[in-house]
């Protein structure tokens, strides 16, 4: 076999053929001698896992298919749907928010009525009958400092009434029992003197009587008392219900209490 060099100025990649070929004779006959070039791929296999580098593009272009712009009337549609999702969800199912208008009413002697509004101008999302007598309850008031407890029976089942939706409740007046209390439905007489009190903000008196409600006459004066109240919401078995004093002055303070037991 032939030594062969190479003594040209590709001396480098001649090498490198020398290094991944063999050149071998074939023997046809006597006389005549080829040379044979052979490959050799295991040393080429090698020397390439060690020397080859691969370079890869900064910036890979993505494979991910164009994003298709929605029209405009669709993304408008779409913001005021997830617009008045947030708002249901904000809101308090019952209709109440965290301040709420309360209004306690009812004839000298008669029961007193309390009911909840969100405004004054809407049907009250709250409202029951007392069994305590109005006079009763204005005696307390004068002591400046009444709290009514209002607790009805947890049912064993899961999906029950909402908490301001139960019927009936055990009433407590400065921790004394006080009977019991009643969900009413908003009917035309309730509704009429709270139409009468809607200018009014705030404040405590007595509306004038109209011979055309039943029952003036023999259960006396009709008494109102106005106020804005703070509502506290501590879980669905429990909320309560804070007067707002605007001018921090120790006037009669107020406070309601709804409770799950």
């Amino acid at each position: 076999m032939k030594k062969i060099t190479a003594k040209t100025s590709h001396d480098s990649s001649f090498s490198f053929s020398r290094r991944y070929f063999n050149w071998k004779k074939k023997f046809e006959d006597d006389n005549n001698e080829e040379e044979i070039l052979t490959f050799s791929s295991s040393h080429f296999c090698e020397e390439e896992e060690d020397q080859l580098t691969i370079q890869v593009p900064a910036e890979v272009p993505s494979a991910r298919a164009p994003r298709k712009k929605l029209p405009a009337v669709a993304v408008s549609k779409l913001r005021s749907a997830l617009a008045v999702f947030g708002k249901n969800r904000s809101a308090d199912r019952s209709g109440l928010g965290t301040k709420v208008i309360g209004t306690l009413f009812g004839y000298r002697r008669g029961h007193v009525h309390f009911a909840f509004q969100d405004d004054a101008k809407l049907s009250p999302a709250f409202l029951i009958e007392l069994a305590t007598p109005t006079s009763v309850l204005v005696r307390e008031m004068a002591s400046g400092l009444v709290r009514i407890a209002l607790e009805c029976e947890k049912k064993t089942e899961k999906k029950g009434p909402k908490l301001l939706e139960e019927p009936l409740w055990r009433t407590y007046c400065n921790g004394k029992k006080c009977g019991y209390a009643m969900r009413r439905e908003c009917g035309p007489v309730e509704w009429k003197v709270l139409k009468a009190l809607e200018p009014i903000s705030m404040g405590a008196g007595v509306l004038p009587c109209n011979g055309d409600v039943d029952g003036v006459g023999s259960e006396g004066e009709l008494m109102y008392m106005r106020a804005r109240f703070e509502r506290v919401v501590g879980s669905k078995d429990s909320e309560a219900f804070y007067m707002m004093n605007p001018d921090g002055s120790g006037g009669p303070e107020l406070s309601v209490y709804l409770l799950r037991v």
